[in-house]
C-alpha cells in the first residue's frame, strides 16, 4: 500500500498559520485524489479539503477562505496552508488518499492514511 507521512503540526497562537505537509510513497502511480481530515477530542471526523490530480479542489465550509490545498509538481506531497486559525481548528489532522471518508473516527481500518499530527490553537 501507499505510505504518507505527515508534518507541520504544532502550537499556534489564534489567528497564526501553519502548513501541513502529507508526502507518499510506495507507489509508482499518481495518487488520483487526497484528503485532509481532522478529529478533536469527543468529537467525529471532519473533512477539511481534498484536491484531485486534475486541479478539482472542495473545502469544507468550515475552513473556506482561511484554508489552503495544494499539491507538489510531482504531485506526491500534498499541503494545507492553514491562515487565521481559531482554537475551533484544534486536532489531530490526517491525510489519506481518500478524498470522500465519512466516518466517526479518523483514520478507518482502510485505505491509505498518515499517522496524524497534532495542531493545537491557542486562544
Amino acid at each position: 500500500g501507499v505510505q504518507l507521512v505527515e508534518s507541520g503540526g504544532g502550537v499556534v497562537a489564534a489567528g497564526g498559520s501553519l502548513r501541513l505537509s502529507c508526502t507518499a510513497s510506495g507507489t509508482a502511480t499518481t495518487i488520483p485524489g487526497w484528503g485532509w481530515y481532522r478529529q478533536a477530542p469527543g468529537n467525529d471526523c471532519e473533512f477539511v479539503a481534498s484536491i484531485t490530480s486534475y486541479g478539482g479542489i472542495e473545502y469544507s465550509d468550515s475552513v473556506k477562505g482561511r484554508f489552503t490545498i495544494s499539491l507538489s509538481n510531482a504531485m506526491n506531497t500534498v499541503y494545507l496552508q492553514m491562515n487565521e486559525l481559531d482554537p475551533e481548528d484544534t486536532g489531530v489532522y490526517y491525510c489519506s488518499t481518500e478524498r470522500l471518508f465519512m466516518g466517526v473516527t479518523c483514520p478507518p481500518s482502510f485505505g491509505d492514511w498518515g499517522q496524524g499530527t497534532q495542531v493545537t490553537v491557542s486562544s
